[in-house]
């Protein structure tokens, strides 16, 4: 009989932009064990990425981030949103413009919600304009359609994912 554990993993939600993109960067980090996209901060419940793209619903493109407090903090994890996409532009990260697109921290519990305040107001530092960042307390998560988990690692060759993840990911040094 094994007397071996199982971690308990802790969960962050963070939004950059397009989930695909926020889901590449932070599955290759050591200690997260699953990144899912979804769509979080809004009125809708159980909506569909057609009305996502309206704009309508309120919701944010997010990525529920599974990882190992053993192996990399949420600290860490906070310190990688802000390496990994541009937290100046309001409701927009390149092409991809709209609510939806907005950079935000959803805090699951008041520690989240101070190291998010005190890694925000840090990463100033490093930007000449505002972090427009929110900070905001996670409500219901709504896992995004099928096809949209795991994107990047079933659809590298697609033009997207050529153009706009690729880079990020050789420029942040994780492919």
């Amino acid at each position: 009989m094994s007397t071996q554990t199982t971690p308990t993993l802790d969960i962050a939600t963070l939004s950059a932009g397009c989930f695909w993109c926020v889901e590449a960067v932070f599955e290759r980090l050591a200690g997260v064990d699953a990144v899912e996209s979804g769509y979080m901060g809004g009125q809708t419940e159980n909506p569909t990425y057609r009305e996502i793209c309206t704009g309508t619903t309120g919701h944010a493109e997010v990525t529920q981030i599974h990882y190992d407090s053993s192996v990399i903090s949420y600290e860490t994890l906070l310190d990688w949103l802000w390496r990994s996409h541009d937290p100046t532009t309001l409701n927009r990260q390149g092409g991809d413009c709209g609510t939806q697109y907005r950079s935000a921290i959803f805090y699951h519990n008041e520690s989240q919600r101070v190291a998010a305040e005190t890694s925000k107001a840090a990463a100033q530092a490093q930007f000449s304009a505002p972090i427009v960042t929110e900070i905001t307390a996670a409500s219901t998560f709504y896992p995004a359609e099928d096809y949209h988990q795991d994107y990047y690692r079933l659809n590298s060759s697609a033009p997207y994912c050529q153009m706009v993840i690729s880079p990020k990911l050789q420029k942040l040094d994780l492919e």
